[in-house]
């Protein structure tokens, strides 16, 4: 017996909740060989992968479960990378995705719940950006650019799949 399809929202936010499951375990590596420093700090980060897990699995009992929760683990994950980096390693940018992803991922029907998480992400980001200063690792100057310059470039990856995958769905 076949499964039926999940709607369009729902499969594109198990594709990226699935893309980011496989690139997260990376990101300790991207931080050892470009970096040197900060392994252990960054491989806690890694935490999150079961609350990433949980999307792709509760997708097809609760298709709006799934939407709703890509953007606020995603938030939660983001805030907490910011703790443990500091403003200057540019995770807050992450959010950036986050907010695109509730933007995308809800039918027209569920405008106040996309209107919630919206609130949600830039309540974060202004707790986030008015009281993070000093990141949990002490890094160095050239080590904070690197990393900045590692998230940045994941965070326009992150952006591209996004609009790639949802490219073209109508309500």
């Amino acid at each position: 017996m076949s499964r039926p399809a999940l709607d369009p929202r729902t499969g594109a936010t198990v594709t990226i909740a699935w893309v980011i499951i496989a690139n997260k375990p990376f990101y300790p590596f991207y931080v050892w060989w470009l970096i040197g420093d900060g392994v252990g700090t960054s491989a806690i980060t890694l935490a999150a992968i079961p609350f990433f897990l949980a999307i792709p699995l509760a997708a097809r009992k609760s298709p709006f479960s799934a939407r709703l929760a890509l953007p606020l683990i995603g938030t939660a994950d983001t805030v907490c990378e910011s703790i443990l980096f500091g403003r200057g390693s540019a995770t807050l940018l992450f959010l950036a995705p986050c907010m695109a992803l509730a933007l995308v991922s809800f039918h027209p029907i569920e405008k106040w719940w996309q209107r919630g998480v919206v609130c949600i992400i830039f309540v974060c980001f202004v707790a986030c950006w008015w009281s993070l200063k000093e990141p949990v690792f002490p890094w160095t100057g050239d080590q904070i650019a690197t990393l900045s310059s590692i998230n940045v470039f994941a965070i326009a990856s992150l952006m591209t799949l996004i609009g790639i995958r949802y490219a073209g769905m109508s309500s």
